[in-house]
This record gives structure tokens, sequence and C-alpha cells, in this order.
């Protein structure tokens, strides 16, 4: 490392009064030099450049297991603490998590569904479990609000809606949005929170049309819709805590580009061995 600092800096002092102050031999140096730089520094070099690469395709959001996965897809070689290594020698890391908060307007007189779930997250075919929630994002103009659909077998985001409002009409859209992309089989069971707007009569009579079995969470159970709530803990630390909307429409386009583009079709999701929800369904175990 001295000569390499040496060669880099010998325009500007003599190699004598360098080599002296670090306390090493001239010959030393010049020996280095004509044995140019080492393989391992090439391969480092090699190696931190890729990783970059790989973090800034990740828009930030990637630690070492997934960009070590990245990188072996591109047919380079390396280990996953030797990827953790070079990140944290040059200063590259995840974005920081945060914790949020998630409310449930579940003070109502509408029909509680059953709990048929019962936190088995383990779908072993597509449209097999939907599982829903909602969340909200501050923007200057004031809250906006997103419902989401999710297929537990992929993880894919099936369905969404945004709006100014807390309502029904919102996850109506998204359970339509998802019931038109996938066309499921009577049987499918939808799973969600005690919440008001999957509780009214409009939900329930859109599910009974399509044979579709609700399933509810338990009264402040968090864990029953865990999946639900990893998704939107995903999309705000990985993306809206690290942004400041100025208008509703801002956040609908960032948020809309966010789920469709990059995580549904290029987020590497470690509960499905690294690759896309899109990806996932494409595998032959998934046809």
């Amino acid at each position: 490392m001295k000569y390499q600092f040496i060669e880099k800096n010998r325009s500007a002092f003599a190699v004598e009064k360098m080599c002296h102050a670090l306390k090493v031999a001239t010959s030393g140096y010049y020996t280095q030099k004509k044995r140019g730089i080492s393989k391992q520094a090439l391969s480092n070099e090699q190696l931190d450049r890729a990783i970059r690469a790989a973090h800034k395709q990740s828009r930030g959001n990637y630690g070492s297991p997934r960009i070590t996965k990245e990188l072996k897809e591109q047919g380079i070689s390396c280990s996953e603490n030797r990827v953790a290594r070079r990140m944290q020698k040059n200063g590259i890391a995840a974005k920081t998590k945060r914790r949020f908060k998630v409310t449930t307007q579940s003070k109502h007189k509408h029909p509680v569904a059953e709990n048929v779930l019962k936190q088995n997250f383990g779908a072993t075919a597509q449209n097999q479990v939907w599982v829903s929630d909602i969340t909200y994002v501050w923007t200057r103009e004031g809250w906006l609000y997103l419902a989401v659909v999710l297929d537990l077998f992929s993880r894919q985001i099936v369905g969404w809606a945004m709006s100014h409002c807390l309502g029904q009409d919102m996850v109506l859209q998204a359970l339509r949005q998802a019931l038109l992309r996938r066309g499921p089989v009577p049987g499918l069971i939808f799973h969600s929170d005690q919440g008001v707007q999957y509780a009214c009569q409009a939900f329930r009579e859109l599910l009974t049309q399509h044979r579709i079995v609700q399933s509810m969470s338990g009264k402040g159970n968090c864990y029953d819709n865990a999946v639900a709530e990893s998704f939107f803990h995903t999309l705000k630390t990985e993306l809206v805590y690290f942004e400041d909307y100025q208008t509703r429409e801002e956040s609908r386009s960032s948020i809309f580009e966010y789920i469709e583009v990059f995580y549904n079709r290029e987020r590497r999701h470690s509960a499905l061995n690294y690759v896309s929800p899109v990806n996932f369904e494409q595998l032959p175990k998934a046809a």
C-alpha cells in the first residue's frame, strides 16, 4: 500500500523523499513498480467496480447477500464474506432501515371473517392465497393512501390502488385489478386485517361473487398479516423515507414505478432464493 501511495503521488514529491518519509527502501519501490499491480489488487478493483454497479442498479437497496447473488449470475466468482468486506472497505451499504406504524380502522359493526390463514404463509402455487393491507404516505399536499393485494406464492403485488381518501373504493379497486390480472379459480383465500374497508358489504359481496374465501387477522395481531406488512416496510425503507414528495401525483408516480418496474420485476427477494417475484413465477416449479 505504501508503494501504491508513492506511485500515485510521484509527480508531486521526489521518490527518494517519500520513501524516506514512509520508511521504505527506494529499491523496493522500483522493484514493486516493475512488478506492476498484484493479481489480488487487480481482482479487488474489478470486484469493487462490479459491486458499485450492482448497488447502483438496486437503487442503493441491496446489501451483501443480494449483491453476491447478482454478481454470481453475471458470472463473477465471489463469496458473500468477500463482498461484505469490499463493501465495508469502500463505504457501500444498503439504505438505513426505519420503523413505521400501521393503523387499522377495526371499530365497526360489520361481520368479521374467521382467520382461515392462521399464519400459514407457505403457498405452493399462484392464486392460492392473496393477502392485502393499507398504508399511508405523507406528501406536502397531505396523506396518500395505498392498498395492495399480494400473492403469497411469489410475493408479487397483483393489485394495488391509491387514493387521498381512506375508504372502501380504494380496496375494491385493488381487488378488481388483481382479479383482472390473475383470473383466479374459486377457492382462493383472501386475507386481510379487520379494517372496515375489508369488512364492508360491498367488499364482501365482490369476494362472494368470485367465490373467494375471506380470512381476517385476529384483532390487533400484526403477525397474522405479516407478509403484507413486510411489503410496506420494504416500500418505506427502500423508497418513501428517502423522498420528499411535493404532491400526491409525484408520490403516485414514484410508488407505481417502484411496484411495477422494480419490486415485481427486478428486486431480489430473500424468501424466493433471491429472484424477483415475476421471475419466480416463471421458474419450472411455478408452471
